[in-house]
Formats: C-alpha cells, sequence, structure tokens
C-alpha cells in the first residue's frame, strides 16, 4: 500500500498518529501530520485504513500497490 498525506488539508487532529504511531507523527511547530514511511508493511492496511476514515480532514490517502 502507497500512503500520501496533504498538509494544506489537515486539522492536526493526530488521529493517524494514535491509529498508526510507525507510519505518522506530528510536527512539533505546527501539528500537522508528518509521513514516516509511504509504503509501510502490508500487515498495516487495516489500521492504515481506520487512520485515513477517521481523519476529519480527509489528509491520507491510500493506494494499493501490487506486490
Amino acid at each position: 500500500m502507497h500512503v500520501t498525506v496533504d498538509q494544506d488539508r489537515c486539522c492536526s487532529s493526530g488521529q493517524c498518529v494514535l491509529t498508526a504511531p510507525t507510519v505518522f507523527d506530528q510536527s512539533d511547530e505546527d501539528g500537522l501530520v508528518v509521513l514516516l514511511q509511504d509504503r509501510p508493511a502490508p500487515e498495516l492496511a487495516a489500521k492504515l485504513r481506520t487512520a485515513a476514515a477517521l481523519c476529519p480532514g480527509g489528509a491520507i490517502t491510500l493506494a494499493e500497490v501490487a506486490r
């Protein structure tokens, strides 16, 4: 799975960090999402889908990647 984030849409709620802390972090300066891994392990797919669904700004985009 390929993950992208749109910092312009991020509202700093932190739901992504709570859901998938190995993939997302928040900037200390402004609280915006920081992407730590753009192609995380396949076993994180369910957590990534949850993080994207919980994001109130719709800042997280997921794309399936053929392996």
